[in-house]
């Protein structure tokens, strides 16, 4: 939950699929992302992650890696750099960073990225 201790100041690599992508990629990027997180694929980064979500939902699904500190931008990019060439995503792909404060207090149905890779 964003509002414990270990999360509250942090924030995270969100992925958004589209309904079609359920049945080529769900999977494969869920395992892809509790692999990163069993096998602690960021290097000194991976002290920074808290954990992962997915989130299935009919207008599309969501994979997403929680980070501790969203002001700690080396390990933040670190993290979101390892995650997208992990997941094989092609260069031109963006994925966001987005702090939980902001993701919180959104007025919209959107966070601003805080970073992108």
């Amino acid at each position: 939950m964003w509002e414990d201790e270990r999360n509250k100041l942090g924030g995270r690599w969100l992925i958004t699929l589209n309904r079609q992508q359920r049945h080529n990629d769900l999977d494969r990027y869920w395992m892809e992302t509790l692999l990163c997180l069993v096998g602690e694929s960021f290097d000194e980064a991976s002290d920074d992650v808290c954990g992962a979500v997915v989130n299935v939902r009919p207008k599309g699904d969501k994979l997403a890696i929680w980070t501790s500190n969203c002001q700690n931008r080396e390990a933040i990019m670190t993290i979101g750099q390892l995650y997208k060439e992990r997941l094989s995503l092609p260069v031109k792909a963006l994925i966001g960073y987005q702090s939980h404060d902001d993701t919180s207090s959104k007025s919209g149905s959107t966070t601003k990225n805080m970073y992108s890779v």
